[in-house]
């Protein structure tokens, strides 16, 4: 076999593992013109941006490797003092998570005893759920509880933040929970 795609060598890599007395083959003996012009995806990254892994309370860090505002790639953050870079085989698959053909890019909805999703936009997904809390704080709120003490709070809203939310989010999501006077107040870290 001689065409050259081993490396620019004539001959089968065995022949030439041998000539060489390369018995381990962990030289460039072993090499094809394909390895050789192997290179990481991540090399081609016009920058890398850190993140936190989406999917439990650990708080993996993660680098997301972007070119042409595109993700490329998302890897373990090394710099991170929770994972070191590892990542478990959800976190590893945050890629396919963002930039799958299955994800939903758009508000679904579905109507009271209807079968059937319809896209709606943003807004007005966002006012529907304003439109419930404002209702629902105000069914279910109590100035004083039965003994006759002061209260002033909700028991009918309650909100789970999620293990990916920083202290800041999750110091504005508390503040914003405790204006509305909701005292269920919880984190998906600790549970």
């Amino acid at each position: 076999m001689k065409d050259g795609k081993n490396g620019g060598k004539s001959g089968w890599p065995l022949l030439h593992q041998i000539r060489r007395r390369d018995g381990t083959a962990l030289g460039d003996t072993a090499q094809s013109q394909r390895s050789v012009d192997l290179s990481p995806r991540i090399s081609e990254a016009d920058k890398v941006v850190q993140s936190i892994c989406p999917y439990c309370g650990v708080g993996c860090g993660q680098r997301i490797y972007v070119k042409d505002e595109k993700i490329i790639d998302i890897e373990g953050d090394e710099d991170s003092p929770i994972s070191e870079g590892c990542l478990c085989a959800r976190g590893s698959a945050t890629f396919q998570l963002v930039t799958g053909a299955h994800r939903h890019e758009r508000v679904l909805h579905r109507r009271p005893r209807s079968t059937q999703w319809e896209a709606i936009p943003l807004e007005q997904a966002m006012d529907m759920v304003a439109q419930r809390i404002v209702e629902t704080r105000e069914q279910t709120w109590q100035e004083t509880d039965e003994r006759g003490y002061r209260v002033n709070r909700t028991l009918g809203l309650a909100h789970l933040g999620g293990a990916t939310l920083d202290n800041e989010e999750n110091y504005l999501i508390k503040k914003l929970c405790t204006a509305l006077g909701m005292v269920q107040v919880e984190n998906q870290a600790r549970i």
